[in-house]
């Protein structure tokens, strides 16, 4: 089984890594100093638990590598479409694409019976080039519950989290992704098999959608953001549309929204992701985390005001930083 870990940053190096030392084909695709950290030193993970230093092949050039398997795209969305073609040399007519990304997938209405069968959301694939590329066809989607950083090339650090749930398009066990789950959960990764992947999409995104622009354009944390009154009747009236949306879509959410937002709470002075990302000048994953959700609004007939509203001042913060990926 050859697998090929596409953009082996934090959590890429995490997931590649463990695989390494579990003694699986992986190979890395990653860039920079940290590439050629991974290509003199090896790759060093460092958890709570246990610190190890695995020697991994490493490039930034796919045509080195050849078919795989599986291919694990664990770039941030904006920068997959960039990486259509360039990937191409790593599909076979049976490999695998992982989608590892925060927020609405691609993909998302492939595999799904009714009216929406086939849906594009052009605010994650614009001009279908995902779609046409790629193929929905070959994709697992994933759901990512780890955190992890890069303190310097060559090294990831484990923050917390080792769930990376699968889920066919379609919610079949089929032999491959029964195959991958086997080879992660080998490596040490809880890698489960859910019949249906988008409910925890769904999870996952009910949070990010709304604290995370909402911190963006407060500079807020966490805590912050759920004890101000006013702020958190915000972020309340956007998962209450998001959750809208998604139950016309016969999403289920595990918990209610006053739950959710009590969840983040508790994690404390935490700066979300997107926060981290506009403070340090890097693109911001706003179409994929908030945009598609808006779109996703406008096709099933659900009005989504905050949501819209959110996402428009969003976007102009970041392109006036220059932190907008598009």
């Amino acid at each position: 089984m050859k697998i090929c870990i596409y953009g082996a940053g934090a959590i890429g190096g995490y997931v590649g890594a463990m695989l390494s030392r579990a003694g699986a084909d992986v190979s890395l695709i990653a860039r920079g100093p940290h590439l050629a950290a991974i290509q003199k030193n090896g790759l060093r993970l460092i958890s709570a638990e246990e610190d190890f230093t695995v020697q991994p092949r490493a490039t930034d050039d796919p045509a080195e590598l050849g078919p795989q398997d599986y291919v694990m795209l664990t770039l941030k969305a904006h920068g997959v479409r960039p990486i259509a073609d360039v990937m191409q040399p790593l599909l076979g007519p049976d490999t695998a694409v992982v989608t590892a990304q925060n927020g609405l997938p691609w993909w998302y209405f492939h595999g799904v019976e009714g009216k929406h069968a086939g849906q594009r959301l052009e605010s994650t694939d614009p001009g279908n080039v995902l779609w046409d590329r790629i193929g929905p066809e070959r994709v697992i989607g994933s759901v990512v519950w780890q955190a992890a950083d890069i303190p310097e090339p060559g090294v990831v650090k484990l923050g917390y989290g080792e769930r990376l749930s699968l889920g066919e398009p379609d919610g079949s066990k089929s032999a491959r992704i029964q195959a991958l789950s086997s080879a992660l959960i080998n490596a040490g990764v809880k890698a489960p098999v859910r019949p249906n992947i988008r409910n925890e999409i769904w999870v996952k995104l009910w949070g990010n959608l709304s604290f995370n622009p909402v911190s963006a354009l407060t500079g807020a944390t966490l805590i912050e953001l759920s004890q101000d009154p006013g702020v958190g009747g915000v972020i309340h009236a956007m998962m209450n549309e998001a959750k809208m949306v998604a139950e016309t879509l016969d999403v289920r959410f595990p918990m209610t929204v006053e739950k959710r937002m009590q969840a983040a709470e508790k994690v404390g002075a935490h700066k979300t992701s997107m926060l981290q990302d506009f403070e340090a000048g890097r693109s911001m994953e706003i179409e994929p985390i908030i945009g598609a959700v808006s779109e996703l609004g406008r096709i099933v007939g659900v009005p989504t005001p905050t949501i819209d509203t959110v996402y428009h001042l969003t976007v102009m913060r970041a392109k006036q930083s220059g932190c907008y990926a598009g």
